[in-house]
């Protein structure tokens, strides 16, 4: 791991463990708002030489999730409801009303942006604002560290040990680094719930977070062969320069966003509800 990397990391990582453990539902959803709006512009100047991309619907969406916890849970379900609705017809609108300068192919990469960015990430602010038996507060590491757990592993192990490329999607990953990811976030989060389970008294299933734990590490990893599709097609190595070492945003944050969904509905319907 070269320096940069590790630099950005001991930065950034004591910064997103404080906002979890001491910020509140109303900080979260701003910050995740924040970071939607800077992956928005790293997918939008990406995209730009293949199309141009409605950029104030997708800005709007981003920014949308800040409103998360502010409106009620009512209109927060009306507004899930017909988001995707909503977005087809204002998209389709910019069609019609430029007389086709903006193309199908324009809105197609507008929508497909919302999805990818938007449609996952909200998952983290609502993961996090669960209230009951168990908090979000809890229940939200299991995303985090599902992620850290097979990124860094995958990484150190594949670099050291992987002698099977996996895919010429992504050529520095390999089956074994793939593997050493998978296995070490199963074991990180067991070791978390034995803790949760021991000083917060709760009674979660270890083979419950076992079969979970693996199901979020395969997602991940789809998430960051996922994105490396995307950058692949877009010709670009990285996302962006924002973090030295990390590349953009987006690549910061592929994996965690395609578990947050996974491990929304995992955790509500067998952790959440069975405590």
């Amino acid at each position: 791991m070269n320096l940069k990397r590790i630099i950005t990391t001991a930065i950034g990582l004591p910064i997103v463990i404080l906002v979890l453990a001491f910020g509140n539902k109303y900080i979260v959803d701003a910050i995740i708002a924040i970071i939607a709006t800077i992956s928005m512009h790293e997918y939008i100047k990406c995209s730009s030489e293949k199309a141009k991309v409605i950029s104030w619907i997708s800005y709007l969406c981003t920014i949308s999730i800040a409103t998360i916890h502010i409106i009620s849970e009512d209109m927060l379900i009306n507004f899930v409801i017909f988001a995707i609705p909503i977005v087809l017809l204002i998209l389709f609108m910019h069609v019609i009303v430029s007389n086709m300068k903006i193309t199908f192919e324009d809105i197609t990469y507008s929508f497909i942006g919302i999805c990818y960015i938007v449609g996952f990430l909200v998952f983290l602010p609502l993961t996090y604002g669960i209230i009951g038996k168990v908090s979000g507060k809890i229940l939200i590491w299991y995303i985090m560290l599902s992620a850290w757990g097979t990124d860094i592993f995958a990484y150190l192990i594949g670099k050291n040990f992987g002698k099977h490329k996996f895919s010429q999607i992504s050529p520095n990953k390999t089956i074994e680094g793939c593997l050493a990811g998978l296995i070490c976030a199963v074991i990180i989060n067991l070791v978390y719930t034995y803790f949760i389970n021991k000083f917060f008294e709760y009674e979660i299933s270890y083979l419950a977070i076992l079969v979970i734990s693996s199901i979020l590490s395969i997602a991940g990893q789809i998430g960051d062969f996922s994105a490396s599709v995307i950058k692949r097609y877009f010709g670009v190595k990285d996302f962006s320069n924002l973090f030295p070492g990390h590349g953009g945003m987006l690549d910061r944050i592929d994996s965690i966003m395609f578990i947050a969904p996974v491990a929304y509905f995992l955790i509500t319907n067998f952790i959440y509800g069975g405590v």
